[in-house]
């Protein structure tokens, strides 16, 4: 299902947060369990894995992970303030230590000329550290724009255990 280069990349995450005893959360918007299913494609990711949260709507972030809804009107759900209230919701819902979050516009449709189709925000929050947030503009089409969020989530969750 996924690329054997992105398997041994999550391989190598579920090892790392096995040996340092840290569970991994998901809230998954635009890649909609994609990362959960990544994840959880590696034997033995149950020791790792705790939960995810499929919050595609903005009333199910809202509701589910505490973003505030004046934020995700004023700055729009695909910005780097929802994506950060996404990862700390996440962390803040659920016993784990490290979460990622994805908010993007996969397209075909749906982008605009400031947030065009191929924009992702991936944040990610873990206990006693600060929240990483990064910006991306990927190309392709919406399985492609998908799967480069897959991978660069996984990426930035490594990141953070360093």
């Amino acid at each position: 299902m996924f690329s054997n280069d992105l398997t041994n990349l999550t391989a190598e995450l579920i090892a790392k947060c096995r040996a340092a005893d840290v569970k991994i959360a998901t809230a998954e918007s635009c890649t909609g369990g994609l990362i959960a299913g990544c994840l959880t494609s590696v034997s033995g990711s149950s020791d790792v894995f705790e939960r995810g949260f499929n919050t595609y709507s903005n009333e199910a972030k809202n509701e589910m992970l505490g973003v505030d809804m004046e934020m995700i009107i004023e700055h729009g759900a695909v910005s780097e303030p929802v994506a950060a209230a996404m990862a700390e919701g996440a962390l803040a819902n659920a016993p784990v230590q490290l979460t990622v979050a994805v908010t993007g516009i996969a397209g075909p449709g749906g982008g605009t000329a400031e947030k065009p189709v191929g924009t992702v925000q991936i944040a990610s929050a873990c206990q006693g550290k600060p929240t990483i947030n990064e910006s991306f503009l990927f190309a392709g089409d919406r399985d492609a724009v998908r799967l480069a969020t897959v991978k660069n989530s996984i990426m930035m969750l490594l990141e953070h255990l360093k």
